[in-house]
Order: C-alpha cells, then sequence, then structure tokens
C-alpha cells in the first residue's frame, strides 16, 4: 500500500513538474510548429534506397533496422491489429539487431532532459539568428545524403537540424546546455554492415586472448583458427561469432560511459578517458563471457557451453559482459575522482 502511495505521489510530482516547465518555456508554439515542418520533411522524402523496405520515409528505414531484418518486414502485424503481438515482435526483433538499443535512445535522452530541466530553462535567451546557418547546413547535408542515397548522412542531417530549431528558437545558451544530452541522438544511428570493420578485429581479439587463458590459466587445451576455437578432438566449437564480438555490449558501454563521462565530470579530460576505456573494457568483458562459455563446456559438456552461450535462464547470463564492464567504471571514476570547486562547498555555518 504504502509503494503504492510512493509510486503514485512520485507519478503526479512529475506531472507537476512538467507542467511548471511546460508554461515556463516560451514560444513552444513556434518551436513545435517548425519541428513538425522538419520532420515531416523527412517522414515524406527522407530516404531515397528503395531496396528491401519500398520506404521514403527516414522513421519507417529507422524502425526496421532496429526491430529485425529487412527481410522478415512483411512478417510482424500492424500496431493497430493486435498491439500484444506487435510489442512482443519489436522486442524479438531488438533482441537480435545489433541496432535495437537506438529504439531506447530517445527515451534516455527525453530522462536526461527532465534531470537538467532548471539549468535548461535559465539557458533560454530568445531568438538566435545565425542558427539558421546550422539549419541550411543540415538541409545540404540531408540533400547530399538523398542523392548519394545514403540513408545514415539524412539521419545526422535530421539530428543536426533539431538542434539548430532549438538554438534558433531559444538561444546559443540553450543549445550549449542542451549539447549533451542531444549528443546521445548519435547512438541512434544505425551501423548495420558497416560495423564489419569494427567486429572481425575484436572477434580476432577475443579469440586469441580466450585461446591464451584457456591454456595457460584453465589448463585447457584449445586450437585457434581465425576466430574459431576448437577442443584437440574437435567435439566442440567455440564459434566468436559477430554477435560475440562485442558490437553490442560495445555500443552499450560507449552510451554508459558517455553519460557518466558527462554527468560525472566536468574536465575535458577526464571524460575523454572515460569514453576511451570503452574500448579495453569491451574486450575484457566479451573475453569473461567466452571464458565462461570454454569453461562450462569443457566441466560439464557441450550442452552447458550452449546453454551459457544463449543466456541461461531468463537469459541472465547474457548480462554478464557487463559486470566487468561497469566494475571498471567505477574503479575508473573512483581514480579520476574530481575535488569539488571551492564555490560549491557547503559553508561553514551556513545550517547555524
Amino acid at each position: 500500500m504504502n509503494a503504492a502511495r510512493a509510486k503514485g505521489s512520485l507519478a503526479s510530482e512529475v506531472v507537476g513538474e512538467l507542467r511548471r516547465c511546460w508554461r515556463q518555456l516560451p514560444d513552444k508554439g513556434m518551436f513545435f510548429a517548425l519541428l513538425a515542418a522538419w520532420l515531416a520533411l523527412f517522414h515524406f522524402l527522407g530516404n531515397s534506397t528503395f531496396g528491401y523496405i519500398p520506404t521514403a520515409s527516414v522513421f519507417h528505414w529507422m524502425f526496421n533496422a532496429y526491430v529485425s531484418s529487412p527481410t522478415v518486414v512483411g512478417e510482424r502485424p500492424s500496431p493497430l491489429e493486435s498491439p500484444f503481438l506487435w510489442l512482443q515482435r519489436v522486442s524479438e526483433g531488438m533482441s537480435s539487431s545489433d541496432d535495437g538499443h537506438g529504439l531506447l535512445v530517445p527515451f534516455v535522452v527525453l530522462v536526461l532532459f527532465y534531470l537538467k530541466r532548471d539549468e535548461l530553462l535559465r539557458a533560454v535567451t530568445g531568438i538566435w539568428l545565425p542558427a539558421l546557418f546550422i539549419i541550411a547546413a543540415a538541409l545540404a547535408l540531408h540533400m547530399v545524403g538523398y542523392m548519394i542515397q545514403q540513408t545514415r548522412v539524412s539521419i545526422v542531417a535530421m539530428f543536426i537540424g533539431v538542434y539548430g530549431l532549438m538554438g534558433l528558437v531559444w538561444g546559443k545558451g540553450l543549445m550549449r546546455a542542451s549539447f549533451f544530452p542531444f549528443v546521445l541522438f548519435a547512438f541512434c544511428i544505425p551501423l548495420g554492415s558497416l560495423a564489419g570493420p569494427i567486429s572481425f578485429p575484436l572477434r580476432l581479439v577475443v579469440s586469441q586472448i580466450v585461446t591464451v587463458l584457456s591454456r595457460s590459466l584453465l589448463g585447457i587445451d584449445v586450437i585457434r583458427e581465425g576466430t574459431r576455437i576448437f577442443t584437440p578432438d574437435r567435439t566442440f566449437e567455440y564459434e566468436i561469432a559477430p554477435a560475440c564480438s562485442g558490437i553490442r555490449s560495445l555500443v552499450a558501454i560507449l552510451a554508459v560511459s558517455t553519460i557518466y563521462a558527462f554527468l560525472g565530470f566536468r574536465t575535458g579530460w577526464r571524460r575523454a578517458l572515460i569514453i576511451a576505456s570503452t574500448v579495453p573494457l569491451a574486450v575484457v568483458s566479451n573475453v569473461f563471457r567466452m571464458m565462461t562459455i570454454v569453461f562450462a563446456a569443457e566441466a560439464f559438456g557441450q550442452e552447458w557451453g550452449n546453454y551459457v552461450h544463449y543466456g541461461g535462464p531468463f537469459g541472465i547470463l547474457s548480462l554478464l559482459p557487463y559486470v566487468p564492464a561497469i566494475l571498471g567504471l567505477m574503479l575508473l571514476g573512483h581514480l579520476l575522482k574530481e575535488s569539488m570547486p571551492a564555490s560549491e562547498k557547503p559553508k561553514q555555518g551556513a545550517d547555524q
């Protein structure tokens, strides 16, 4: 009962804060009218690549990149016909897509905007005409992406244009204050096949480290051929597949480290170091995951290795790669801990 009351009071508090911010926000009618026109452009003339996904909407193109392979688009039901089945298919598609996180990023950005609401409201200064150059540059970039049939270029242009519209209506100060979390929209850009040059080297590195550790640390004799690891009698194969290469965990850890860097640190070099730690942390995390698979298969048989590989009960073991990453970020953050500026330190006797 108390928990329900607490949830209700929290929800009412959030709604109250949103209403307050809405009342204090100036020129919102102008902004949302311009935003609707800008997004309409990308809905009706956003995508020029009519392959597996015959749509002119950049949003439709992005959605299908987030939830599944475009070859099964027709198999998903309409949300109007069967909303629950549609949500189930979307959830399944997100879990099987390396770009599924893109569907969650806008919600993360909105939450961070809410947390910075007072700072953003204070930064509003009014119309700033130089932002028109940013919008014009975004429009030109979209035209280039449309002509060369590179939808990802148009996606970048779309977000730059939205950022420019914010500066046009609410001023340069708001652009500066909202740069983060707005920069997180970069994670909405589907990588798709572009992840190959990143994925394959990671697969090689992980397979090499796992081979060395299996032999020296666990005493398990394995043979490596490229990204494939075998037992000597070849009764079991540990394939460092693309899904195990760290590309998903790399993007997820990069997003978490970026948020942590901007929220937890002020100095640029500390932020850069936190973000740069993403790659080694992703490698360590995926080596840890592969080592658990090798150990389970060696100790209890191939079936157990496969069981761990596919996530175990309720997919819990699929979270293993993030354990070393989160611990590593916490340790690095502790070592880089900043001292509080003198202006923010509480004055003695202030509470007296």
